[in-house]
């Protein structure tokens, strides 16, 4: 089968996982990690992709068809028939929205939840708001994304190597799921980790989606350390096969008080690019902006 297979050269700590926070500034050259080198294993590839896009499928239509969540599935409903003025000749999706791209994607960003008069309108994570202007401009300023636009299901945007998708899978009232809504979509997400096989980068956007993350690589039989690693925007966590890299969501909040700029957005992606395209990663050097901060 298709997948990625790391040579395990991690500095280990006592709990067995190195993490290591990264200050990311808001310009500057991001830093290379250490000790990760991974062979890429294509033979059979086809096969593999092929069994990855069936499940992927099959999963979608599972997350589309759920109504697990009352209030969420009132609430987004709620929305489908109201709408928005400016979005009143639209047919809202109103359903929950499942993730999206490549299924041999060795990127993966997990977002937070679709926006009301977003994924919620059109069918499709992180499309038809802001929040996609600004994650799908940069995924394709780094290289996984066709065009850096993102409005509809039918705009002919086109990841490569790259899989989007969120924590909760439907609008949530006021942008706040519960914990129980968290850990009814759970298994959604679990059953991404299991399917994409080749994802060595996780970028979640969000403390929440960095939480959720750990929460679903976790139950799926993987290691996190006991000391759980914090969310901040530049830290990342390395959790042997993956590392998960941590950015301030894109929401209009914080990119209109300049909390996240265009340039430490960029600087994530361009981060995720480096780790996946060096064969042999070395240590960064002291220039630049970025700063290696210990975390554990």
């Amino acid at each position: 089968m298709l997948k990625t297979r790391l040579k395990d050269a991690f500095t280990r700590s006592s709990s067995g996982i190195r993490y290591r926070t990264i200050a990311c500034g808001k310009s500057g050259q991001a830093p290379k990690v250490s000790g990760v080198r991974r062979e890429v294993l294509s033979a059979r590839g086809e096969s593999a992709l092929f069994v990855a896009s069936d499940r992927l499928r099959v999963l979608e239509e599972a997350v589309v068809a759920c109504r697990r969540c009352p209030r969420l599935v009132r609430y987004r409903e709620a929305v489908a028939r109201t709408k928005r003025a400016s979005f009143r000749d639209w047919e809202y999706w109103g359903r929950p929205v499942p993730g999206f791209g490549d299924p041999a994607a060795r990127l993966l960003v997990v977002g937070l939840a679709p926006a009301a008069h977003g994924g919620n309108r059109t069918g499709r994570i992180f499309t038809g708001d802001r929040s996609g202007d600004w994650l799908y401009r940069a995924l394709h300023r780094a290289g996984f994304a066709n065009q850096g636009s993102s409005m509809s299901r039918f705009d002919g945007l086109k990841l490569h190597d790259c899989y989007v998708t969120a924590a909760v899978r439907c609008a949530p009232p006021e942008n706040r799921p519960t914990r129980s809504e968290f850990a009814r979509c759970q298994p959604y997400l679990e059953q991404e980790v299991r399917i994409l096989r080749n994802a060595t980068v996780v970028v979640a956007l969000g403390a929440l989606a960095w939480e959720a993350f750990l929460r679903a690589w976790s139950a799926t039989d993987h290691e996190v350390p006991a000391r759980r690693p914090r969310f901040r925007h530049g830290a990342f966590v390395e959790l042997a096969p993956t590392i998960l890299l941590g950015s301030y969501h894109p929401s209009q909040r914080n990119t209109s008080t300049g909390l996240l700029t265009e340039a430490m957005f960029d600087a994530i992606f361009q981060q995720a690019r480096s780790w996946l395209e060096e064969p042999s990663p070395r240590e960064a050097g002291s220039g630049g902006s970025f700063r290696r901060e210990s975390s554990g």
